[in-house]
């Protein structure tokens, strides 16, 4: 997007995953290593927020978040190509289980997850 250069999202963009910040990743293998409970270890855990935002919702975050600092992104549309073979059209994590055994509640959104990554680019990289 900040390059102009096209941005193609595959199928319709109502794909929907739990995209996940890395914020979030960073609790559950924290509270994974300092957990003392014999349920808790050893243990496989699914990490998410736990709910979906599809693709052309989160081109649309993406592009809004950038927009006042790159006013060409007004007009930014994306390019829709055809479906991926075999794609999934829906995945989202069930925490359910890192929730329970190691207290998980994802800090950030996808929003939160982003505004944070832009903040953090503007302040070492921009």
């Amino acid at each position: 997007m900040i390059k102009k250069q096209p941005i193609h999202i595959n199928g319709d963009g109502e794909t929907s995953r739990d995209f996940c910040y890395i914020e979030n990743v960073v609790q559950a293998n924290l509270l994974a290593a300092t957990a003392v409970s014999k349920d808790a270890v050893n243990q496989i855990y699914n990490i998410g927020l736990g709910n979906r935002t599809s693709l052309k919702a989160l081109f649309e975050i993406l592009r809004t978040r950038l927009l006042p600092h790159y006013p060409h992104l007004q007009s930014c549309t994306p390019q829709y190509q055809d479906f991926r073979p075999g794609d999934v059209r829906h995945s989202v994590a069930d925490i359910t289980k890192a929730a329970r055994h190691l207290g998980y509640a994802p800090s950030h959104r996808v929003e939160q997850g982003l505004d944070a990554a832009l903040e953090w680019y503007r302040r070492y990289l921009g």
